[in-house]
């Protein structure tokens, strides 16, 4: 759990957002409702260790994927050096702007450094309710790795098997299967747009 508290804690509703992933688009935290959502707030594009960080989620992301989880990077870099750092380290989940009105969403998660003028390295992993399941906060110059993320996803996963045992769960099983259509729904727009983009 939280090591700092200024970041939000487990059981409390993540602040929707809605930030720019490329010059032209715009990705909501509500859109990817209905599985989990890893948040990665860093520092800086472009660093040693947040290059590495991102490389490393990058590379894990099948990990991700069999918890149904998405990963996205924050921090308050710009869209342009955002695409720029991504096709350099052959980043393919969303890295969103946190540019302007600067490091606002990062405040809201307490993972803004007021003397810096950057994000801290906070993770986050968010349920599929949006609701903040897990949340840690590492040094600067300490790559946080994968391992705390996993096992937040793993003890999230067996906590909803353990919920759907109950006798209401098939009723829960058709809304999963409701919103996870509408997931893929808007994971495709976001698809669409992006192969148009110059």
């Amino acid at each position: 759990m939280s090591r700092e508290q200024g970041l939000l804690s487990p059981g409390q509703r993540a602040p929707d957002f809605m930030l720019p992933s490329t010059p032209d688009q715009h990705l909501a935290l509500s859109e990817l409702r209905g599985g989990p959502v890893v948040l990665a707030f860093y520092p800086a594009d472009w660093s040693p260790v947040c290059g590495d960080q991102m490389a490393l989620y990058q590379a894990v992301l099948p990990e991700f994927a069999r918890y149904n989880a998405i990963p996205v990077g924050i921090s308050v870099d710009g869209v342009w050096c955002h695409r720029a750092f991504a096709e350099n380290r052959a980043i393919r989940f969303p890295l969103l702007s946190d540019f302007h009105p600067k490091g606002d969403v990062a405040q809201r998660y307490g993972a803004y450094s007021d003397d810096d003028g950057v994000a801290e390295r906070a993770l986050y992993v968010i349920d599929p309710e949006g609701v903040v399941f897990w949340s840690d906060l590492s040094p600067r110059g300490l790559n946080p790795g994968a391992d705390g993320i996993l096992n937040a996803l793993e003890d999230l996963s067996a906590q909803r098997q353990g919920a759907q045992m109950r006798p209401d769960a098939h009723r829960d099983a058709d809304t999963a299967e409701q919103v996870a259509g509408r997931r893929e729904a808007n994971q495709a727009r976001r698809d669409e747009q992006e192969d148009q983009t110059p």
